[in-house]
Parts: C-alpha cells; sequence; structure tokens
C-alpha cells in the first residue's frame, strides 16, 4: 500500500479511494474566467484542480481564485522556484515541480522548507517528453527504467532536505511505456501515484489512450489519483475519469450505462436514443445500472441485471426491471418514460 498524503482535504494514497484531478486551461491571471472553470469543473465531479503558473502574474492570482472555489488547489511550476514560493504563500495547496528543474540546491530547499511549513505536498511530474539528456544517452531513449529513474532523482533531491511529503507521476504519449513507469515504480516504492497518459490526444482517441493506459494500471492495483489529459473541454477529462473508474469497478456513484450493439433484430433507432440516454444521466447520481436494448423479445432477459431499461419494438418498447416488463410505451415516449421511472428510484 502507498502512503498516504492530502491535498486540502482530500487525501491521496494509503487505501483512500481514487480521485480525480483536472486541470484549466484559462490565462491562469484571469481570474473570473478560471474560477468559473474550475467551478464547472467542480459540478462535473473534480475533486482537485490545477491551474499553470507560467508567471508572476499567474502567481499572484493564485490567491484570488483560491479564496473563490471549493476544491484543494494544484500549482504547476517549471523552472521557476520564486513562483513556487509565491504560490505556497498564497495558499496552494500542492505544487507540481521537478527539484532538478529549478537550479541550484538553495533553490530546491526554499521550496522544501516552504512546503514543510504549510505541510503541502509536492507531486514530481515525470514526463516522457523532457527526461534529462544522461538519462536519453544511458538508456537510449524514453524507456520506463528511464522514467522511474528521474523520478527517484527528482525524489532524492527533496530527500537531501527532509522532505517526503511526495507523490509521483511518470506520463508518456506512449501507452506501454507509462504503464511499465508506473509498474516499475509501484514495485520500487510506496509514494502515491498520479496516474495519467500524457498528451493523449482528441476525446476519442485520448479517452481510448487512457481507459488502456490508466484503467489497465488500476485494475492491477496501481494509483491513487488520475488525470484524464484530452484536446477538448476539461469538463470532457472528468466525464472520462468517471466512466473509466466505474468501468474498473472503483466507483459505484453514479448510474452505469450498458446497451445492446444492435443486430437484425433490431425495430428501433437505438444508437441515438442510447446517446441521449447516456446525456441524460449525466446529472444522476444514483448507483444504478440503466439498460437500452434493441429487441423487446431478448432484451429485458438479456439486461436482467439492470435496475432499469428499455427495449425497443416496431412502433412500441418495453419499459422493464429487472428482466421484468413494467409497461409497454410508444417508442417516443420511451425516454421520458424511463426517466420518470429513475427519478422514482430512492
Amino acid at each position: 500500500m502507498t502512503k498516504k498524503i492530502f491535498v486540502g482535504g482530500v487525501p491521496i494514497g494509503g487505501g483512500a479511494p481514487v480521485s480525480i484531478q483536472s486541470m484549466t486551461n484559462t490565462p491562469t491571471d484571469d481570474v473570473e474566467a478560471t474560477v468559473a472553470q474550475i467551478r464547472r469543473l467542480a459540478a462535473a465531479g473534480c475533486q482537485i484542480v490545477r491551474v499553470a503558473v507560467p508567471n508572476m502574474a499567474a502567481a499572484k492570482a493564485v490567491g484570488a481564485i483560491k479564496e473563490q472555489i471549493d476544491l484543494p488547489l494544484v500549482v504547476d511550476i517549471h523552472f521557476n522556484y520564486k513562483l513556487a514560493l509565491e504560490c505556497i504563500e498564497a495558499g496552494a495547496d500542492k505544487v507540481r515541480i521537478n527539484p532538478g528543474n529549478i537550479g541550484e540546491p538553495e533553490r530546491v530547499r526554499a521550496v522544501a522548507n516552504a512546503c514543510a511549513r504549510k505541510n503541502i505536498p509536492i507531486r514530481i511530474g515525470v514526463n516522457g517528453g523532457s527526461l534529462e539528456k544522461p538519462l536519453l544517452a544511458k538508456y537510449g531513449g524514453v524507456t520506463p527504467q528511464a522514467m522511474a529513474d528521474s523520478a527517484f532523482g527528482h525524489i532524492a533531491l527533496l530527500n537531501r532536505y527532509d522532505f517526503d511529503d511526495i507523490c509521483v507521476s511518470l506520463k508518456s504519449s506512449h501507452v506501454p511505456v507509462t504503464m511499465q513507469a508506473y509498474q516499475l515504480m509501484s514495485q520500487q516504492s510506496d509514494y502515491p501515484l498520479h496516474l495519467g497518459v500524457t498528451e493523449a490526444g482528441t476525446t476519442r482517441m485520448g479517452t481510448l489512450k487512457s481507459a488502456v493506459g490508466i484503467g489497465g494500471l488500476l485494475g492491477l492495483g496501481i494509483g491513487d489519483t488520475l488525470r484524464v489529459t484530452l484536446t477538448a473541454d476539461p469538463v470532457e477529462e472528468i466525464y472520462a475519469a468517471k466512466d473509466i473508474l466505474k468501468a474498473v469497478g472503483l466507483r459505484k456513484d453514479g448510474p452505469d450505462l450498458i446497451a445492446c450493439p444492435t443486430c437484425g433484430r433490431t425495430k428501433i433507432d437505438l444508437i441515438p436514443l442510447a446517446k441521449a440516454v447516456e446525456e441524460r444521466l449525466k446529472d444522476v447520481k444514483k448507483p444504478i445500472t440503466v439498460a437500452v436494448m434493441g429487441c423487446v423479445v431478448n432484451g429485458p432477459g438479456e439486461a436482467s441485471a439492470a435496475d432499469v431499461g428499455i427495449a425497443g419494438g416496431n412502433g412500441f418498447g418495453m419499459l422493464f426491471s429487472h428482466g421484468q416488463v413494467l409497461k409497454k410505451v410508444p417508442q417516443e415516449d420511451l425516454l421520458d418514460e424511463l426517466m420518470a421511472l429513475i427519478d422514482e428510484i430512492p
């Protein structure tokens, strides 16, 4: 089991539930836009949010942002240790930084001491695209062991100043390398692991890569928090993350939609219906299984594990629960009847 750290009030590691993170894409010094996006993320189910801090204007905005949000706030720092110090004083809940990238030892000491005073953890974020040149030369490129060695090198810099409140990520855009790097880290340390496949791509491929990489690791019992990275509205990252956690059985706080793939027996335009049900279920918090089936003959029986479901026929459909047909309704009323039934579930 990994060690437990706290990001604000959210525990990471030590057997705590896997938490969902995302990152804003607004200019951080635009406080109003950043706060608005964070609130949207929170409403979608985000538990920890990160902002980029590329300059002092962004760093000075952190305090104002923090005052207006309820989520723990992580600051993303590259190279400039003064930005980290400014954000720590402004109330950041966690710092993402690579100690080896901020210069001389005194700068590392300053950040480590500032975080220790405030009980703020540091995430060491190893990225396959920015590995140290000596490691690339040693291993002949980006390899899982090179990424793990990079992480341990950064950890050693913090440990030198008695700082060990650390979380680690080892992200590559290549799914197998990412998975193997996390497996190595899991075998060789007990630091909590922040999962992710970096630069995963647009919603479709990014979700697929993340489902394989993040979901595969979670299925092996590896990982304590995660971010799905998508070239899309960050809210889509939250929906994808929740779906991945549901798929591997780690979350049951919300509906699980099952739907048949359709075949020649299908007598209803099932694909848009299933998509419409999926959209309506986004606002439902009940831990139920909902089925959308294309055949009134086999559908209810095949989806007998579902709490509620609909099955389409020729001009009509069936509303059912646990395989038992409740009533016959016109096709055009199936969606509304299903949602009404879900509303009745305590």
